[in-house]
């Protein structure tokens, strides 16, 4: 076994694999660049070494600087994450050379599966079910247009090297496949220094659904059951599921027996992935191998028990598998949920600066069974960059059904409090309460189908309304009452403190009236019809960001946070600023002036914090509609800032090469 390995990468995969290393008593070297100097997985590793600039070009994908702090620290082994260099078959090559171990797969099956046309034909030639389609190389748009009619539509045209939706053009008629194979070539070309294109049948309604295999150097294969990806936005993973809700046994023996052949037929060693497309009919077509480890490998572990990480270090280290195809059972389900720095209410546009509050939900399994996992790179006081992907943290909640996984995610996302930059958990949130997504009625389509405006925040409606009415009044109380034994103010004899209080949200008025103290309050709802006061447990105290308790039995987080006239409260999706009055105080309120907000239709605001990559128009210059005004980047990211109507710009605030804050005042028009 090693006794020291480099991990070639960054954030919460770098901080993951030091913990598995660390229980193994393997030694471990991190790599940073100066954005990550004072990163979670620099302070962990027992030792770092400094690569270079903030950009991962000029860091992270540098073969030789990885292979100058192998030999720097000694490091015989390097675990290469996923991102980056994890799928280079040049850098696994080049460790080789220099007689360091790669935790990965050999050269040749890297090879051999990075690219999609050569990959198609591997799995065809392994006897795996592929999309129909022609793989050969398209000369013109005529022979594109041949094949399509013969494929029958619609079809997709798929970049050879692509990646992330580059390349990529659906098709329903002719005229459609000769406009996109242009398209996707040239988009290619750009992109990929490839310009090779194939096309294949558009499997309409998809899942994407994935089979995880870990292999050993003796031949050895196995599967490890599958997770479901479908919940994805412009083709990258948001939620993900193990097992899936659409398979049954039969499929999943199917789908893995297949996964297996085609590992075998390139003689696949460590972990790696088949990835599927499947139809709601069961059907399902090879999409690509990953020759790495993935993002979404927790929900796996948590419904086989089995350390991945663990097992390929191992395998490289020359060992066995301890177990076989027979030894693999699905325990349970588990699902994966994305915290991204990004603003769900601006079309997720990418959000960077301080942590200032960090404070996610605890770890470990409670008494009935329920288990939260959250695997992140992150801290307390941290920095988000502007240099690398969004990514905060991956919270995992695992139970003995999809129902009650389901169920533990929503209470552990509410209990999730991040302050200083936005973050997407609103809307994981809301997903969870989704009655499509918890049907299992899923598509990668799901997002574009069902937030086709975008995302904005749940109303408040029915039991989630009640929920944060209750707390909100229960928390008034509580910092009322505080303030009252803290001052001395209104402890008159014969003073009585109203109960009753008025909770104004969306527009609307819920009156209340509240008694007890703390922990146990009675909650009225006074205009509902139903007498049966709500009975709310809870030892929240003011200062903490989430209040934790019951409602009648029932466990329930909230996010607060004190407003002027009342709180700022996050649950279930919804996200919203209550004011909780007391009834004269609602009747003075009613009395004070609306603040109108600024107007900004006269200036070019910077949607996201990020870099300004170039400004497009000067001082004193006439612009039309559409055209472009500015670029700006963060987190591997463009955004083209466009003219939404004729304007002539009056004065330009900022300068290629800047770096703003979101809402920063880009330029001014006449």
């Amino acid at each position: 076994m090693f006794s020291k390995i480099l991990i070639a990468n960054r954030g919460e995969i770098a901080c993951r694999v030091i913990k598995t290393a660390r229980k193994m008593g393997i030694a471990t070297v991190a790599v940073y660049s100066d954005a990550d100097k004072d990163a979670l997985h620099v302070e962990m590793a027992d030792e770092a070494v400094h690569i270079g600039p903030p950009p991962a070009a000029e860091s992270y994908l540098i073969i030789d600087k990885i292979l100058d702090a192998c030999r720097q620290t000694g490091a015989e082994a390097v675990h290469p994450g996923y991102g980056f260099l994890s799928e280079n078959s040049k850098f696994a090559e080049a460790l080789d050379k220099a007689g360091i171990a790669f935790i990965g797969p050999p050269v040749g099956a890297i090879e051999a599966m990075g690219d999609k046309i050569e990959s198609k034909k591997a799995a065809d030639a392994a006897g795996v079910s592929t999309v129909p389609g022609y793989l050969g190389v398209i000369e013109d748009e005529k022979e594109a247009v041949r094949i399509a009619d013969e494929i029958g539509y619609p079809v997709m045209i798929k970049a050879s090297a692509g990646g992330g939706g580059k390349g990529m053009r659906v098709a329903y008629s002719a005229d459609e496949v000769a406009e996109g194979f242009t398209r996707a070539k040239s988009e290619a070309k750009s992109s990929f220094g490839d310009d090779r294109v194939f096309i294949e049948k558009f499997i309409e309604n998809p899942r994407h659904v994935e089979i995880q295999l870990i292999g050993d150097k003796h031949g050895n294969v196995v599967y490890l059951g599958e997770r479901e990806c479908s919940i994805q936005r412009r083709n990258q993973k948001v939620v993900e599921e193990a097992p899936s809700p659409l398979l049954d046994e039969k499929t999943r023996k199917a789908m893995g027996e297949q996964a297996v052949a085609l590992a075998k037929a390139v003689d696949y060693f460590s972990a790696g992935t088949v990835e599927f497309v499947a139809g709601q009919d069961k059907s399902f077509y090879f999409l690509e191998m990953n020759t790495r480890l993935q993002v979404e490998h927790p929900v796996t572990e948590m419904i086989t028990g089995i350390d991945l990480v663990e097992q390929m270090i191992r395998v490289a280290a020359g060992e066995k598998l301890p177990f076989g195809q027979d030894d693999i059972k699905l325990n349970g389900w588990a699902i994966e949920s994305r915290v991204y720095a990004e603003d769900p209410f601006r079309n997720f546009l990418p959000s960077t600066g301080r942590l200032v509050r960090y404070q996610p939900p605890m770890e470990g399994t409670d008494d009935d069974g329920l288990t939260i996992r959250n695997d992140t790179g992150v801290y307390e006081g941290g920095e988000i960059s502007m240099f690398y992907d969004p990514m905060i943290a991956k919270l995992v909640t695992h139970g003995p059904d999809r129902k009650s996984a389901i169920e533990h995610m929503s209470r552990a996302l509410d209990a999730f409090y991040i302050e200083g930059i936005q973050q997407n958990i609103p809307f994981l949130s809301a997903l969870m309460e989704h009655p499509r997504w918890i049907s299992g009625n899923l598509s990668t389509a799901f997002i574009a189908e069902e937030y086709p405006d975008g995302f904005q925040p749940r109303s408040p409606s029915g039991h989630a309304e009640r929920v944060i009415c209750a707390v909100a009044t229960c928390v008034d109380h509580l910092y009322n009452t505080r303030r009252r034994a803290i001052t001395g103010q209104l402890n008159r004899e014969g003073y009585r403190f109203p109960n009753r209080r008025i909770v104004r949200l969306d527009g609307r008025e819920v009156h209340l009236s509240v008694s007890g103290e703390m922990p146990d309050y009675s909650i009225a709802f006074l205009e509902d019809g139903d007498d049966k006061p709500v009975h709310v447990h809870s030892h929240w105290v003011p200062g903490k960001p989430v209040w934790s308790g019951t409602i009648d039995g029932e466990g329930v987080s909230v996010q607060v946070k004190p407003t002027l006239t009342g709180y700022a409260l996050a649950h279930s999706g919804v996200s919203l600023e209550a004011d909780v009055f007391t009834e004269r105080e609602a009747e003075l309120a009613a009395l004070m002036p609306i603040k109108e907000p600024p107007d900004t239709s006269r200036l070019l605001l910077c949607p996201m914090p990020g870099l300004v990559v170039s400004i497009a128009v000067a001082e004193g210059q006439e612009v039309k509609a559409g055209e472009t005004l500015a670029i700006v980047e963060a987190m591997k990211m463009e955004n083209v800032l466009r003219a939404e109507r004729d304007v002539t710009v009056s004065k330009v605030h900022a300068a290629q090469g800047d770096s703003l804050a979101v809402d920063a005042v880009i330029m001014e028009f006449e």
